[in-house]
């Protein structure tokens, strides 16, 4: 690159006035011509000999000065050097490209290299790559976090154009410069980040440790040493939280008040609360082996905000079936553990009571919109008829929300649809849902928690009072503000869960035979012909459907198959592909048929009989979308997989959907999931 150097402002001006002077000359020497020829003659030689020795000057002098000029900024140049080189601010200069060219000796230290360094800045700050350096038109400075020798640094960098640096030199003109130069500037930020971390560890987090199964426990162990039993668990629960520094209180005979530093509680999820692995080994003779939940709250603005963390975590630990650990913070939610199938309550305390607390809401309505999942199933379609019979017998108008049938459910659509013993408007769309609710309707919601994938979402807004029945264990999405919730995750289906409450909610009900038929179908399909997750309750509920007219043989013709679907699913379980020697994954590819997300989640039962097979993961392109049906026995959780996927569902039975994803990029989301987690031991 070639540099032209001149003098410019004042400087410039000066060692060209004697020039400036002979032009005046030259005009003079034009007025005495006109005034007088002879002096004219003399005074023109005058202005020529000036001219001679003026420019003989000013070519002679000219590099002579501009050289004193130089040395004297070289020299002043140098003071500034000795000022920034010793200055405490780590400093360095990068050309475009990013090499370190200059360095102060701050800077020097920082990296322990000599002078003279001249690598790039990516092999002393692997993340600052070039792209992330300041260049082009609209980017001059940046500024990002790094970690350096255990250090902490705000390092930022200033892009420095050559030809900015020549205009504010105020003796030398530059022209044709090109390119621009970083300047890198490092704040040491360590003493701020240890005494941030230290506030932080010293912050309060609140937690509530439950006994889940506290009743049934002692109820399986001899009276006389159920007191033991008790004192080793509270002596198993102090010493844990004593262990970390922390206080424990029993607030009740099941609960305890859990009161622990940050930094102690970051111990604890880094051995994943094995407190609910060790609780379990308590032992002195009972069948059943005791399990806790466990909800913690941190990071709130108050500690009464802590507080309440605590109790939303506690909540959603029990929710999801307890045997679990539920960390709230105000930007997510942690869960941990988990591994255990729920173990059926015999008590139908809680039916009855949320059975009576149904009828006062329905009562207290003129008219009732039943709203099952996206795309139902039989269970939540059978739930919703269930619904409309409570509804029906306690002489309320009812109105059923389905957009669409699919395949599984078209056969029972088609018993009410046309039937004269039904209203027209019995089953109706999501927009005349809308027009029909208000604040005289009340919003039961079956089969599902998750807002996101009801029917039509809109409608949890138009209803003021919303009932939300389900099976499913809930997620960190629910539905907020219901008036009456009741999640059982221990329950098979909802159609279970359902036909309880229709036992207390009116004495000597009258069910339809069909009405029947959909519940016990519910029941079926859910627990796989009574095969998974079927209680004594699931056994009783099947019981009362038969009595009041249920018929196995009508309800297995409803589930013959066409042709096309049971080969589509022989297709898929075919090709299924056997990953880490115990997880299944296949792809249903059933797009010509009307339902094949439900052919997809038949394959992962299907898939689930295979011998050495701990999970099953079916996944169904279908309307833009990768569904994902996953199914499990009982030695893994499925739910928590499908958590990180993004759906929910059961510890057995769970899915997920995924958007603008292919079938290859959903298929190694999901392997590189399992492999995470069973690295870090979640499943």
């Amino acid at each position: 690159m070639k540099n032209r150097i001149k003098l410019k402002g004042r400087i410039k001006n000066f060692t060209r006035f004697s020039i400036y002077l002979g032009v005046l000359l030259c005009l003079m020497n034009v007025a005495v011509f006109l005034l007088d020829f002879k002096a004219g003659i003399l005074l023109a030689g005058f202005t020529i000999f000036y001219f001679v020795i003026t420019l003989s000057l000013y070519f002679y002098n000219k590099p002579i000065i501009i050289n004193e000029l130089v040395s004297f900024a070289t020299e002043y140049g140098q003071i500034q050097r000795k000022l920034l080189r010793d200055l405490e601010l780590p400093y360095a200069l990068l050309d475009d490209t990013g090499k370190v060219i200059w360095t102060n000796a701050a800077f020097e230290q920082v990296i322990h290299q000599p002078k003279g360094y001249s690598r790039s800045i990516t092999a002393l700050f692997p993340s600052i790559t070039k792209d992330r350096l300041p260049g082009g038109e609209d980017v001059d400075e940046v500024q990002y976090d790094l970690s350096y020798e255990g250090n902490e640094y705000i390092a930022k960098f200033r892009k420095i154009p050559l030809k900015e640096m020549a205009e504010h030199s105020s003796m030398i003109e530059a022209k044709d410069y090109s390119g621009y130069l970083i300047a890198v500037y490092l704040f040491d930020e360590t003493a701020l980040h240890i005494a941030l971390q230290e506030v932080d560890d010293q912050s309060l987090a609140v937690g509530m440790i439950y006994l889940d199964n506290y009743d049934e426990a002692l109820e399986s162990v001899e009276e006389v040493r159920r007191s033991l039993l008790i004192a080793l668990i509270d002596r198993k629960v102090n010493k844990y939280i004593s262990a970390q520094d922390g206080i424990c209180k029993k607030l009740e005979k099941d609960k305890y008040l859990v009161i622990l530093r940050k930094k102690a509680l970051r111990q604890l999820q880094e051995t994943r609360f094995d407190l609910l692995e060790d609780v379990k080994t308590v032992n002195i003779g009972n069948e059943m082996a005791v399990t806790i939940s466990i909800g913690i709250g941190v990071d709130g603005l108050t500690y009464a905000q802590n507080y309440e963390f605590a109790r939303n975590a506690i909540d959603l630990a029990l929710g999801r079936g307890g045997d679990q650990a539920v960390l709230k913070t105000p930007d997510s939610i942690t869960y941990y553990g988990g591994k255990s199938q729920q173990v059926e309550k015999n008590t139908r305390v809680k039916a009855r009571v949320k059975a009576h607390a149904l009828q006062e809401i329905i009562t207290g309505k003129d008219k009732v919109i039943v709203m099952g999942h996206r795309m139902p199933d039989v269970d939540c379609f059978g739930a919703a008829i269930g619904i409309y019979r409570v509804a029906q017998a306690l002489g309320r108008k009812t109105h059923i929300v389905l957009n669409e049938a699919t395949s599984a459910i078209q056969p029972l659509v088609d018993l009410f649809r046309g039937n004269p013993e039904y209203e027209d408007d019995m089953i109706v769309g999501s927009q005349q849902a809308i027009e029909l609710s208000g604040s005289n309707a009340v919003l039961v919601v079956v089969d599902v928690n998750k807002p996101s994938i009801t029917e039509c979402p809109e409608l949890l807004h138009y209803c003021k009072s919303v009932v939300v029945l389900d099976h499913h264990r809930q997620g960190t999405e629910t539905i907020e503000n219901s008036t009456l919730s009741y999640v059982e995750p221990y329950a098979s289906s909802t159609c279970e869960m359902v036909s309880e409450i229709l036992q207390y909610t009116y004495d000597n009900i009258k069910i339809r035979a069909e009405e029947a038929d959909c519940m016990y179908a519910g029941i079926v399909v859910d627990t796989n012909n009574f095969i998974s997750k079927a209680g004594v309750r699931t056994f009783e509920a099947a019981a009362f459907l038969r009595r009041n007219g249920a018929d196995v043989t009508r309800v297995r013709k409803l589930f013959r198959e066409d042709a096309l679907e049971y080969k589509a699913r022989a297709d898929a379980v075919s090709q299924a592909e056997i990953y880490r020697q115990v997880f299944a994954i296949s792809v249903c590819t059933a797009q010509d048929l009307p339902s094949p997300t439900v052919i997809g989640a038949q394959a992962a039962n299907e898939l689930l009989n295979i011998k050495g097979i701990k999970a099953s993961f079916v996944l169904t392109d279908y309307q833009g979308k990768i569904y994902v049906s996953a199914r499990s026995i009982d030695e893994v959780n499925v739910q928590i997989i499908m958590e990180k996927m993004g759906g929910g569902g059961h510890m057995s039975i769970a899915a997920c959907q995924m958007e603008n994803t292919s079938l290859a990029e959903a298929i190694g989301i999901l392997k590189h999931t399992i492999d995470s987690m069973l690295e870090n031991r979640e499943i």
